[in-house]
């Protein structure tokens, strides 16, 4: 039986594939629960300094499986009692936004619904000219349920986030690139590689670094600049005394690219 998610890691990158492209990628319950556990693994995994979303087949992921809500089974479900108590924790939303490590999103297709706010989680989004970002939570009778009504706002400013959100629009290529919520748009056939180039170009620094800006940037989000500055230099002062700042000084006075080890 083919696996609904792939993950290969080789030169400290982790490629994570949704691969149930006959559904278009939509994500089934049991694919939560894989997803989540795929994100905590090579977040904790030494060998992985970077890691790439991505999709098999024409769409990067649709949402959610609502075939399988719609047969009494799986989200949504008839037959599933809402819960008392509701523990978002360990839900892929919240996994991908507490991860460290940089997390690249390569929109080889369209995202609608949850697969639109699974690409928002990422830091950084390259898409195929092609896709689309489908804002249709309000079409289906739901909310944008894992970020979007945090992340639009903070990226895009009250009015336009509001815009989208309430009129439930698809975004082409070319609109999500002029809205700044993709870093590149480039022919769908380029898609893996300019995501693969850009991952090797992150992994090639030091990545505690790497890692300690990205927590840095997490928390200068709700911070004012007083406390943020008192966080910058609790995670400046360990990478003083790293190998990786010996090697970075070194290699910049001997003229060569730097060989970081994580250490």
């Amino acid at each position: 039986m083919m696996s609904a998610m792939i993950c290969e890691i080789s030169d400290y990158i982790a490629t994570i594939t949704l691969n149930r492209p006959e559904r278009m990628n939509t994500i089934s319950s049991a694919m939560l629960d894989e997803l989540t556990r795929t994100l905590v693994a090579v977040n904790e995994n030494p060998d992985v300094r970077v890691v790439i979303l991505t999709g098999t087949g024409r769409a990067f992921c649709a949402g959610l499986d609502l075939n399988e809500a719609s047969s009494g089974e799986g989200i949504g479900g008839k037959d599933r009692r809402p819960p008392e108590t509701i523990d978002l924790r360990n839900t892929p939303p919240t996994v991908l936004f507490a991860m460290d490590k940089p997390v690249i999103c390569a929109l080889n297709g369209s995202a609608a619904g949850y697969g639109m706010d699974l690409a928002l989680g990422c830091d950084i989004r390259i898409m195929a000219d092609t896709a689309k970002l489908a804002a249709a939570f309000v079409k289906r009778g739901v909310v944008p349920e894992s970020g979007g009504t945090w992340f639009l706002p903070r990226m895009l400013g009250w009015a336009k986030a509001a815009e989208i959100i309430f009129t439930g629009r698809t975004l082409n290529a070319s609109d999500c690139l002029a809205e700044r919520l993709v870093n590149k748009v480039v022919p769908a056939d380029q898609v893996a590689a300019e995501a693969r180039a850009m991952a090797v170009e992150i992994a090639a620094n030091a990545p505690m670094a790497v890692r300690a800006s990205k927590r840095l940037m997490r928390m200068g989000l709700d911070e004012t600049f007083d406390t943020h500055v008192q966080h910058v230099y609790l995670q400046l002062l360990p990478l003083f005394a790293s190998e990786d700042f010996e090697e970075g000084v070194k290699s910049f006075l001997e003229k060569r690219p730097a060989a970081f080890t994580g250490r």
